[in-house]
Parts: structure tokens; sequence; C-alpha cells
């Protein structure tokens, strides 16, 4: 699978304070039935966001500048609970690319890694800075692994493998990296001398 290729991000915030969002928030059970991330999107925190109807209520995520905002700041301990790869797939088809916490828990980082979408766990100054400035413009810089904040917020480090991060800046999942070395692999198999 690939996706965009991730260098800069440059990015108005969406700001959900709340501390251990979890998966089944992110992407209730009920939406897992389907095996690709289309249309994930419209029920991201579906049940924060519409009424029992169906219709759409006033949450931060169902105003139209929202979809513009590729950068989502949570709370402590941000995609805790069960394992599913849908959370991210969700988060990156509303628009995502990159999620912000002070803590991730380490599945949902996993599974948003191999999917396109960047779990950036940052110091508790910077964290907080975030949630008291919600749609500040801030920069994710994957390449020199910094996240930059305005109005003297200042530069905090943020770590990714170096695998994940590879891939995430060539817009490959796992797969595509593999596959992009198939010509090394034919070689090294000729040269090899097994008969």
């Amino acid at each position: 699978m690939s996706f965009e290729p991730m260098k800069t991000v440059h990015s108005r915030t969406i700001v959900l304070s709340d501390a251990n969002i979890d998966t089944d928030q992110i992407i209730p059970a009920r939406f897992l039935t389907v095996t690709t991330r289309e249309g994930l999107g419209k029920h991201a925190f579906n049940d924060w966001r519409y009424h029992e109807d169906g219709s759409e209520n006033d949450h931060l995520l169902n105003q139209a500048d929202s979809r513009e905002c590729e950068i989502l700041v949570g709370g402590h301990n941000f995609g805790c609970g069960s394992s599913r790869e849908h959370a991210p797939w969700a988060l990156t088809d509303y628009g995502f690319r990159v999620v912000i916490s002070s803590e991730i828990a380490d599945i949902f980082r996993g599974n948003a890694l191999k999917n396109g979408l960047l779990p950036v766990v940052v110091n508790p100054r910077a964290h907080q800075w975030l949630l008291d400035h919600p749609g500040e413009d801030i920069t994710v810089d994957l390449e020199a692994c910094e996240l930059r904040l305005p109005k003297n917020g200042g530069t905090h480090s943020f770590e990714v493998d170096a695998f994940s991060r590879h891939c995430l800046m060539m817009g490959v999942d796992e797969m595509g990296y593999l596959t992009a070395q198939e010509a090394d692999i034919e070689t090294f198999e000729v040269n090899r001398g097994d008969t």
C-alpha cells in the first residue's frame, strides 16, 4: 500500500483533550466489518459526532474547516484499548496525517506507523502548550524529527524508528518497501550460487 510521502506537515491543529481516548471511541466496533479504509473517516469518533438519528451534532470534527486540519492533538494515553487497525484507517481517511500526545498506546502507534499516520509523543510541556492553544498552525518535521510551535512554544524533538521514518518519507508501507527491493532481491538470488 502506498500513501502520500511525508517530510513536513504544516497545519492547524484539532485538539481533543480528553485523556485515555481509546480505539473504540476513535472507531466504534460496529464499523469494523470493512476491509478497506475508504469511507471510515465519516465514522471517526462517530459516537461523539452524531445524534442517535444519524444527524450531525455541533462537534468540532463536524465543522467545515476541520477537514483542512492534518494534525490531531489528543489527550494523554491516546489510542489505548483494543488493537484495531481500523482506528488509524479512520483517522487518515478523515484527513489526519499526524497525531500528537504526551503518551500514545504502543499497539495504536505500531498500527499508525504501518498505515501512513505519524504518531508523535512529546514532552508534557509541549503537550500542554498544544492543549492550551487549539487551532494553532504548527509544523511537524519528520526529516528533522522536530515539532515547531509558534508564539514562543519552542522546538521539540520526537523519536521515530529509522525504518518507519523511511517508509513514511517514501510513502510506502512494509510491503511497499519490500516490493521496491525486488530487483536487489532477484540479483541476490542469481548471485547466491545455490544450485
